[in-house]
């Protein structure tokens, strides 16, 4: 379960938007929909992503959160010595939801399909 206390102790302080870009940025990159987010590569690499805060609200007991994600991906070849694939990585960008419990801290993070 994912945990963004620090983010929900900042909620309505200046210092919100800089805590919670810290804390979705230091999360393990495979607790985040990136791979299904992929727009020109097959494959989420591990490389820390950059966080953009897009809008932030509380409602029913949550903060929702929309964030622009900045990453990268690779096209994944097939290993053979002749395979002309570019290794290069790519970069990548898709929106996420953010719910965080007011009261837990517990967040939950989907990916925006209509950004």
């Amino acid at each position: 379960m994912i945990r963004l206390t620090r983010a929900l102790h900042a909620w309505g302080t200046p210092a919100f938007e800089a805590i919670l870009k810290q804390e979705i940025e230091g999360l393990d990159t495979g607790l985040l929909p990136l791979q299904q987010g992929l727009g020109s590569s097959s494959y989420a690499t591990d490389a820390k992503p950059q966080v953009m805060l897009i809008h932030a609200a509380e409602t029913r007991g949550l903060i929702r959160i929309r964030a622009g994600i900045f990453y990268s991906g690779i096209i994944a070849g097939c290993s053979c010595a002749d395979d002309p694939t570019p290794v290069g990585e790519q970069n990548e960008y898709c929106v996420l939801q953010v719910d965080i419990d007011r009261v837990t801290g517990a967040a939950t993070i989907v990916l925006v399909e209509d950004a």
